[in-house]
């Protein structure tokens, strides 16, 4: 089993708006987090280099619903499926929010679901919560 490194958080963001990843990164700057991270746009990428035994796996993923090539849920399938990814914390991080689809997901081995909040303080706030908890 490769081993996570746990020095300062290490984080993969896996989403294909850019936007998305500029404001989530500067996030993390505002809450003034030591982490370490790297975006990926879509699950093929985050997949490939997941599986390469060169990459230090990271401390969590966060990892957005709706993507091109490979969704989240099919990335979260396939890191569940593999006992070296099981200590790699997966938090869903989308725009979408059915109660139904977050209890499956949950189910399928997501630690948490966080919907994206509309205003820069919900962010800081929800990425404090997903540290501490």
């Amino acid at each position: 089993m490769r081993v996570i490194k746990t020095a300062k958080p290490f984080i993969f963001l896996v989403d294909d708006d850019y936007d998305d990843r500029q404001l989530f990164s500067e996030a993390l700057e505002a809450i003034k987090m030591d982490y370490r991270i790297t975006t990926f746009t879509n699950g093929v990428d985050l997949m490939a280099n997941l599986i390469d035994p060169s990459t230090e796996l990271p401390n969590y993923i966060f990892l957005d619903l709706n993507m091109p090539l490979m969704n989240g849920e099919e990335c979260l399938d396939d890191i569940r499926g593999e006992l070296n990814f099981a200590n790699i914390r997966v938090i869903i991080y989308s725009g979408y929010y059915d109660e139904e689809e977050v209890n499956r997901l949950l189910n399928k081995g997501a630690d948490q679901y966080l919907q994206k909040p509309k205003s820069f303080k919900e962010l800081k706030i929800q990425i404090e919560n997903c540290f501490s908890a």
